[in-house]
């Protein structure tokens, strides 16, 4: 098996450039993926008004899953029968963005998977409920932040367990999403992240931005307004650590299964830039 590079990722047509190329493992017009699914998602959490819904891409390639968060809805009919079998060099050039992610996700956390030797530390989410598995989930994302309280941090992907911890702590929060409206609490959602960067401390944006192809743009932004970016992952948390010392100061990476998916205990993993990134 090629060694992965170490060398952080310019932008993410790089990466899937990169990986097409077998220069971060073998080569991917050799590995098909075998299962491909989607998981479709409605919540509404007691004790908290209003719902939401998520819809997800996945690729299984051997023992690693790959994904990437779609709109509700949004994938073409026969794309899941497209992606079984298919080799992963031709999803790597797949003309659906959330296709090359999950396939790139897969394919990277197939060659690097979240261990201690990659660079990940794994923290553990305790059984419970969806939303006490989703509170203790925002401890460990909020944990990776080096924000002061009276600070503000930009949250690009709106999930209102993130707020409430940041609130906890005495943090505040400018929230945007693409599709806007407000809060739980009735804060307005900003649509302008990129907008918003200079007014805060620090960005904590979802990986959902690799898939609606904000992310690079965002990454930009965060470091030429020198603010830390701290993502949080289920869409590609193989992918993101790449980014690691370039934009991006650290990673909550969360793998399928999601802790939405299961009461008991799970694992995600953490990365930071100054602990070195993946290896």
């Amino acid at each position: 098996m090629t060694k992965a590079s170490r060398t952080p990722a310019r932008c993410l047509d790089t990466l899937l450039d990169q990986a097409l190329r077998g220069q971060l493992g073998p080569a991917p017009r050799s590995r098909r993926i075998a299962v491909a699914f989607t998981t479709s998602q409605a919540v509404r959490h007691d004790g908290r008004h209003g719902g939401y819904r998520n819809e997800v891409l996945s690729l299984r390639l051997d023992r690693a899953v790959g994904s990437c968060a779609v709109e509700p809805g949004a994938l073409p009919p026969g794309t899941v029968e497209d992606c079984a079998g298919a080799d992963v060099a031709a999803l790597l050039a797949h003309p659906l963005l959330s296709v090359r992610v999950a396939a790139l996700d897969a394919y990277l956390m197939d060659v690097l998977p979240h261990t201690p030797l990659h660079g990940a530390q794994p923290v553990t989410i305790p059984a419970g409920s969806s939303l006490e598995r989703s509170q203790a989930r925002a401890a460990a994302v909020v944990d990776l932040l080096d924000v002061s309280p009276g600070g503000t941090v930009l949250v690009v992907g709106v999930v209102n367990s993130l707020l409430v911890e940041l609130r906890s702590r005495g943090i505040s929060a400018i929230p945007c999403d693409l599709k806007g409206g407000t809060t739980e609490w009735g804060e307005p959602i900003g649509t302008d992240a990129l907008g918003e960067v200079g007014r805060c401390d620090a960005v904590l944006a979802s990986g959902m931005t690799l898939g609606n192809g904000t992310f690079d743009a965002l990454r930009r932004s965060a470091r030429e307004h020198a603010r830390p970016l701290v993502m949080f992952a289920q869409t590609g948390s193989a992918v993101l650590p790449r980014f690691l010392g370039d934009g991006v100061a650290a990673v909550c990476a969360e793998p399928y299964p999601f802790f939405w998916l299961d009461g008991g205990p799970g694992t995600i993993h953490r990365y930071r830039a100054d602990d070195g990134g993946t290896t």
